[in-house]
């Protein structure tokens, strides 16, 4: 019965092709066992890949032996990576689950090339996407969340999402199938485990088929996703120009909010972001927020969406002259001349900082560089990309913009330090 349901379910999902090979992730458990004896009895070439985090002692290694004896069995290519897992987590900060799932799939991506694999085959099953769309609903995700598990992604393909634990393991007793069992999923330290072993028996007791009304659920909404995302994508059209997300037309959408978020949650904005610029809209210009790489500005009438990109330093030459009344100061931006005797120790060039502030040439009184550079009618990228001249903490030059007054050439001046930037 198994074997049958996988073969029509790779049929129709379209997963899988017989002359192509296929690098099996083996963990030695009775879900990935099962699927290498499925594909080989559907005559799919296949390799095994297995990963020992060690995190598990000896256990680790039991489940390499295992593996390894298993593969000799049945005449199947194993390749096995070691994996100081903890290591890896700590110096990411992230948590252990998160760094063996890194560590493992750039493997087996790294593997799947190197073999000439076509797919990667992993063994989730109906259970695993009950489990991951409770999960996802306990931690308040939206309705791509909701979806289960997806029979493909790219090149990883799950062949048992048709069939459930209790089928994989009457399979395995039919056939007389060894496997080994990870006692860490017998304890309720992870969130998964606690869903697994506790919240979903006490479903099932208030409805027994619980899993099966999960599931149904998550198809529905996989059809309705295809909807919202149509209709996602009509609305972004609507709103969105060259210089960014038009705020008027944003706000005559059905929900604005919506339509922010799913435009944006790919830059990396999360919704608690997504909130604030909406309560920014009505505000003042300016309003910066940011991702780890991208940023939105609240402009005028737009939404600016501008990815963050560290500025090179300009470079610049110096060189030290005499002065004399034939000394002609130059009518170029790029060129700054300071009286040397003014300047009182080594020039250095760091970005605009937050409260820098300088007396501009021909002016008297201090003003905040920003405040200059909003006067010269710069944007708000081009202000966070701003390279100043300093001698100290003073600021001399706001490069390719203007000196500070204090260090002009004057007719007390006996030398000049002319710095250029270069083009």
């Amino acid at each position: 019965m198994l074997k049958r349901k996988v073969r029509q379910f790779i049929e129709r999902e379209e997963l899988l092709e017989k002359g192509n090979k296929t690098l099996v992730a083996l963990s030695g458990g009775a879900d990935s066992v099962a699927l290498l004896r499925v594909l080989l009895q559907l005559g799919y070439p296949c390799e095994a890949a297995h990963c020992n985090f060690h995190l598990r002692g000896e256990e680790s290694n039991r489940d390499e032996a295992f593996v390894r004896t298993l593969c000799e069995e049945w005449q199947v290519a194993l390749h096995v990576q070691h994996f100081d897992t903890q290591a890896t987590a700590e110096s990411k900060g992230i948590s252990i689950e998160m760094a063996a799932r890194e560590l493992r799939y750039d493997w087996f991506e790294q593997l799947r090339q190197a073999t000439g694999c076509s797919t990667i085959a992993v063994a989730h099953h109906q259970d695993d996407s009950v489990e991951t769309f409770l999960l996802n609903l306990i931690r308040g995700t939206g309705i791509k969340g909701l979806q289960g598990i997806r029979p493909k992604n790219g090149a990883i393909v799950r062949p048992l999402l048709c069939v459930n634990r209790q089928e994989i393991l009457d399979y395995l007793q039919h056939l007389g199938q060894a496997y080994v069992t990870d006692s860490t999923n017998l304890q309720t330290d992870y969130t998964r485990n606690k869903i697994r072993l506790e919240l979903l028996p006490l479903l099932s007791s208030i409805n027994p088929s619980i899993k099966e009304g999960l599931l149904q659920t998550a198809s529905h909404l996989n059809e309705v996703l295809h909807i919202y995302n149509k209709s996602i994508a009509e609305g972004l059209a609507r709103v969105k120009d060259n210089q960014g997300i038009n705020i008027d037309l944003l706000m005559q959408e059905p929900s604005p909010q919506c339509l922010l978020y799913e435009a944006v949650a790919p830059l990396g904005f999360n919704a608690s972001q997504v909130n604030d610029v909406m309560e920014a809209l009505q505000g003042q210009s300016g309003k910066v927020f940011e991702s780890k790489d991208w940023r939105i500005v609240k402009d005028r009438t737009h939404l600016l969406i501008e990815e963050i990109k560290v500025p090179t330093p300009p470079e610049l030459e110096q060189e030290k002259v005499s002065y004399s009344p034939q000394f002609n100061i130059p009518k170029d931006k790029n060129i700054a001349c300071l009286d040397a005797d003014k300047l009182k120790g080594e020039l250095h060039v760091r970005l605009c900082q937050p409260g820098d502030w300088f007396i501009p040439f021909g002016m008297k009184g201090k003003k905040l560089v920003s405040d200059f550079l909003t006067d010269q009618k710069k944007s708000i990228s081009e202000k966070a990309q701003q390279y100043v001249l300093c001698c100290g903490n003073e600021v001399v030059w706001v490069i390719g913009e203007r000196i500070d007054n204090r260090f002009r050439v004057d007719e007390s001046t006996k030398r000049v330090v002319i710095v250029r930037k270069k083009a």
